[in-house]
């Protein structure tokens, strides 16, 4: 937060951090609409904190107990050490990946080829590691935890900005959402990472992205940032 500060300071901006949209655990009946049955499975995928707080939330609430043997893959080493907020991690089968989907299936020796995988997903069942593993042979289903709320932008004058970051595609989406007018003018659009559904998400509101970061020469947002006031002063 201080290098935005020092941004601000030298630029004579204000930088508000704005939370367009949350990601809540689903209701216990929407759960139970999905016929989910986590003790069918001995086998865990999760890819993000968010679902995994809804699924022991969930659990918690339905009375599910784990057991000890259950697996967690997870897709990177910071999902897989958040495990240790809800379970005792050193006496638990943890595996992750480096990050990609692809690397899940390579967790899957033939030690686990035989283990029915539950995907832990928000949203969208058919996100990213559903598509693997529908390319796969391995048993598996995949159930929606948590879900995306918008934001109520209500109190905020959106159009008095000169420039949005925007780092998912729900960021657009909750904007036009509460600002169904909204149009671009000269305003600045950063986005954060190279995600094509952000992308898209831009592309079918008929609004413009006006730098990505990280890159070349912007590596963070913050340089982002200030690459955009450069070049307007």
């Amino acid at each position: 937060m201080q290098s935005y500060t020092e941004l601000g300071n030298k630029y004579g901006i204000t930088i508000d951090f704005v939370p367009f949209f949350t990601i809540q655990p689903v209701s216990s009946m929407e759960i139970r609409a999905q016929r989910c049955n986590v003790n069918d499975f001995s086998a865990i995928v999760f890819s993000s904190r968010t679902t995994i707080d809804a699924f022991f939330s969930l659990c918690e609430e339905l009375r599910v107990r784990i057991p000890d043997t259950m697996k967690y893959f997870c897709t990177n080493e910071k999902v897989a050490n958040y495990l240790q907020k809800h379970i005792v991690y050193r006496k638990r089968k943890i595996f992750y990946g480096d990050g990609t989907p692809s690397s899940i299936l390579n967790l899957i020796t033939a030690k686990h080829k035989d283990d029915n995988f539950l995907i832990v997903t928000s949203d969208n069942k058919n996100n990213s590691v559903t598509r693997v593993f529908e390319g796969s042979s391995y048993k598996f289903s995949s159930a929606i935890f948590a879900k995306s709320v918008m934001s109520d932008l209500s109190s905020q004058n959106l159009e008095s900005y000169d420039a949005f970051v925007f780092c998912n595609k729900m960021d657009v989406t909750s904007l036009l959402q509460n600002c169904p007018d909204f149009k671009q003018e000269e305003r600045a659009i950063i986005t954060y990472g190279a995600s094509a559904s952000l992308k898209s998400a831009l592309s079918e509101a008929g609004l413009s992205e006006t730098l990505n970061a990280p890159g070349p020469n912007c590596p963070s947002l913050v340089a982002a940032i200030e690459n955009i006031l450069k070049q307007n002063n």
